[in-house]
């Protein structure tokens, strides 16, 4: 094999794999790739690995007091279990958030896509 053939075969599979990587972070599949992690009212810590992209997700029994978004899509948190209500925050991806002294804490978010 020649050295141009090892370079083609190279770009190759790295277009494979580069097409593998924006179809996951895209939204095209059924998973947000990378982790939620949450705090609940009783300091208990949660971490929700590859959570799906489709549906409402609870955050515990209790809610959550603080939330990081270490997947590659932005999160919606909302102060209902069934993802309603009026309150809600914007989480973007790869920041946290804490709810202020006294207020009532998320109870689920949804995944942006």
């Amino acid at each position: 094999m020649s050295v141009t053939d090892h370079r083609r075969l190279g770009v190759v599979a790295g277009a494979a794999l580069l097409s593998i990587a924006v179809a996951g972070c895209s939204g095209l599949g059924r998973d947000a790739v990378g982790t939620i992690s949450y705090q609940t009212e009783g300091d208990r810590h949660v971490m929700v690995s590859n959570p799906s992209v489709k549906g409402c997700h609870r955050l515990g029994s209790t809610g959550a007091t603080e939330v990081t978004n270490n997947t590659l899509v932005d999160i919606v948190l909302y102060p209902n279990r069934d993802c309603s209500g009026d309150e809600t925050t914007y989480l973007a991806t790869t920041t946290s958030d804490r709810i202020a002294p006294r207020a009532p804490s998320w109870r689920s978010y949804t995944v942006v896509h």
